[in-house]
């Protein structure tokens, strides 16, 4: 790796811009990964509303290093980095954050059997409550939808048994 390989991978990020990089032009990628964190922190209610939308303008007219670092600077995730929360001992805590979980494949399954009449309705009532159970344990996404797959799979099936009946 050469050395201009080197500074062009440090223009690359706005978080790492320095004082003599501040007036170095930014990218459209660099104003998305401001957006990004931005994003982030909107999520995590360090922004309301109105600070998120002003300051997604801002990075998006920013034209330099310094403008889009002056945009999140006061943010974790921003160029100033704040130290780590501390952890926690539960299973949970040690999980990616919630942008880059994955959604449990049962709940999915248990959602798309729900809406298909017949046995799968049935097969979708053990999925949603085996798939409510697992994202406690392993931290992932999908309990909205293994709950709505429990729901409608059984007030179909018991529709259905009103109708027969």
């Amino acid at each position: 790796m050469t050395a201009s390989d080197t500074s062009q991978m440090r223009l690359a990020d706005p978080a790492l811009a320095s004082a003599p990089l501040s007036g170095v032009k930014a990218s459209d990628a660099d104003r998305e990964h401001a957006i990004g964190v931005l994003r982030e922190a909107f999520a995590e209610g360090r922004l309301t509303a109105e600070e998120h939308s002003a300051r997604v303008g801002q990075a998006y007219s920013a034209r330099t290093y310094a403008e889009l670092a002056a945009v999140s600077a006061d943010l974790p995730a921003g160029p100033s980095a704040s130290p780590a929360a501390p952890r926690s001992s539960s299973p949970v805590a040690d999980v990616a954050p919630a942008a880059h979980r994955r959604t449990n494949s049962l709940a999915v399954a248990a959602l798309v059997c729900s809406v298909i009449p017949g046995l799968p309705q049935l097969a979708a009532i053990i999925l949603g409550i085996v798939a409510l159970r697992q994202p406690r344990r392993t931290g992932e996404r999908g309990t909205a939808l293994a709950a709505a797959g429990l729901a409608i799979a059984t007030l179909a099936l018991l529709l259905t048994v009103l109708l027969v009946l």
